[in-house]
C-alpha cells in the first residue's frame, strides 16, 4: 500500500502542475487528436472513391505525394504547437533534475531513431498510407525497426514526445505524450485490419486469374 499511495501522490503532485486552461495546450490538444483521424480518414476516402486523385488530375502518384505533404505538414505544426505549449507549462520539481533529463534525451534519441529508419524503410509512399492509393508493397518489411517493433514509427513518436516533456520538466508533456499514444493505438485500430483487408483483396485477385 506504501508504494500504491506513493505513487497516487505522484501522480496528484504532477497533475497539479498542469495548466489545462492554456489555449495553447487545448490547441496541442487537438492536433494531437486530429492529426491520425485527418490521415487514417483522407486514405480511406481515397481508397474507397479515389476522390484524391481525381481532384490530382487523375494521378494516383500526385494525389499519395500532396497527401503526404499535407500529412508532414500537419505534424509539423503539432509539434511545433505541442513544444510551445509545455514550455509556458509549469515546471515540475519532481522532474527538474539531471536523471529525468537524460531519461528525456534518451526517449527523443530512441524514439528518433525508430521514426527515421521507418520513413527510411518505407519511403515517402509507404509512409504515408501509400496501399490506400493502390501503391502496395511486394513483401511484409521484417528488418530494422520492424523486427523491434510493430509500429515503429508511431511507438518512436510517442517516445520523442515524452522526452521532450522529460526534458522540460513539464507534467503536461507526459500528459500530452500520453494522448498521442492512446491515438496511436485507437488508429492502429482502425488501420491495421483495413490494411490487411487491402491487401488480402490483392492476394484473391492473384489467385483468381
Amino acid at each position: 500500500m506504501d508504494f500504491v499511495d506513493k505513487a497516487m501522490d505522484t501522480y496528484w503532485t504532477l497533475a497539479k502542475d498542469i495548466d489545462f486552461n492554456s489555449n495553447q495546450l487545448k490547441c496541442a490538444i487537438g492536433f494531437i487528436v486530429f492529426n491520425p483521424l485527418y490521415w487514417n480518414m483522407g486514405a480511406r476516402i481515397e481508397y474507397n472513391t479515389k476522390l484524391l486523385s481525381k481532384l490530382a488530375f487523375g494521378s494516383s502518384k500526385l494525389a499519395v505525394y500532396l497527401f503526404s505533404l499535407s500529412v508532414f505538414t500537419l505534424g509539423l505544426i503539432r509539434d511545433h504547437i505541442y513544444k510551445e505549449a509545455i514550455l509556458e507549462q509549469p515546471t515540475s520539481d519532481l522532474l527538474n533534475n539531471i536523471y529525468i533529463k537524460l531519461i528525456g534525451l534518451i526517449c527523443f534519441s530512441i524514439g528518433s531513431i525508430f521514426v527515421s529508419s521507418s520513413m527510411f524503410k518505407l519511403g515517402i509512399v509507404g509512409t504515408y498510407l501509400g496501399d490506400h492509393f493502390g501503391f502496395l508493397k511486394d513483401e511484409r518489411i521484417t528488418d530494422f525497426p520492424f523486427n523491434v517493433l510493430d509500429n515503429p514509427m508511431y511507438d518512436g513518436s510517442t517516445l520523442c514526445f515524452l522526452g521532450t516533456g522529460l526534458w522540460y520538466a513539464k507534467p503536461a508533456g507526459i500528459f500530452a505524450s500520453v494522448l498521442v499514444y492512446a491515438m496511436y493505438q485507437l488508429v492502429e485500430l482502425i488501420e491495421e485490419p483495413f490494411t490487411a483487408k487491402i491487401y488480402s483483396k490483392r492476394e484473391a485477385l492473384k489467385k483468381s486469374n
